[in-house]
């Protein structure tokens, strides 16, 4: 296979062959990420691309799912996702389900039967970094979106049939709107009902922007209690209709996985016995990106 640069993929794609169909981020502007760091952002020669889907066919068999790297892949041009798209099917028969990195920006080039088109085709889930549902934190950590338009286009991708699974991050407004952060981001989530979501916690990467507004005081890191107070506000503002809600991310500090609507209310109680002392934290040493 023919990588390059800084592979990232969902922890759900652990185990999913990894297809390099660009490399970088597209946007590579928000202020708390140093993923994609110094890469110019490019989509690989369908030439590349289709030997490692051939490599894929001769040693990926044990393997029934397929993620398509990097940052926001759907941003490729419709032809070339088709043609991927479709030499997955031809020469990986076996594989179940095909998932991508996309952006608000990826599925707005998108019509609802481009997408409709790539469900077809065996694009089944798509991961959408909302982040946060609050405005001014949107604009403060420069993702190029706002609320409206993340609901609009998470509403788009879902109408598709393809399944949405939203990251949120706990502790990305700071102290002064953590709460504002939290009970906004719950609304939001509740209008794009995805069929999954999952809250990490902010870690600070040196060398991006918010770690300088960190060291420069310009920016305040919550305690592990406030993360809890956080995503305890989001869960009790957040209503799905059949989704699983996930907090099970090496970054946290509780590990949470829950099926709402049903399990909503136990996992208040959960939150709450932990900010009792009731239940354990992660200690601060075994946390990870």
């Amino acid at each position: 296979m023919h990588y390059e640069g800084n592979m990232i993929r969902p922890p759900s794609e652990a185990n999913s062959i990894l297809l390099q169909a660009t490399v970088g981020c597209s946007h590579n502007k928000c202020t708390f990420c140093g993923a994609y760091k110094g890469e110019r952002f490019k989509i690989k020669t369908d030439d590349i691309i289709m030997a490692d889907i051939a490599f894929a066919a001769k040693y990926c068999k044990n393997q029934d799912r397929l993620f398509i790297c990097d940052g926001d892949a759907l941003i490729i041009p419709q032809k070339r996702l088709v043609l991927m798209l479709t030499e997955i099917k031809k020469q990986l028969p076996w594989v179940n389900r095909v998932g991508l990195y996309a952006n608000a920006k990826g599925i707005k080039m998108k019509t609802e039967e481009q997408l409709k088109e790539l469900h077809d085709l065996g694009l089944d889930i798509a991961y959408l970094g909302l982040e946060t549902g609050d405005d001014i934190t949107l604009k403060n950590i420069n993702k190029g979106a706002t609320a409206a338009t993340m609901i609009e286009m998470g509403k788009k991708i879902r109408s598709t049939g393809i399944k949405l699974s939203i990251t949120v991050l706990l502790g990305i407004a700071g102290r002064e709107r953590s709460q504002v952060h939290a009970e906004a981001t719950g609304k939001v989530l509740s209008a794009i009902d995805p069929e999954y979501v999952g809250a990490l916690s902010l870690m600070l990467i040196p060398g991006t922007p918010m770690y300088d507004e960190y060291e420069s005081g310009k920016f305040s890191l919550i305690e592990p209690a406030e993360m809890l107070q956080e995503i305890r506000t989001m869960i009790q503002h957040t209503e799905l209709s059949d989704g699983l809600f996930h907090a099970n991310h090496a970054s946290n500090y509780l590990p949470i996985r829950a099926k709402f609507p049903e399990d909503k209310k136990k996992t208040l109680h959960l939150i709450d016995e932990a900010l009792g002392g009731r239940v354990a934290l992660k200690p601060e040493f075994l946390r990870a990106l």
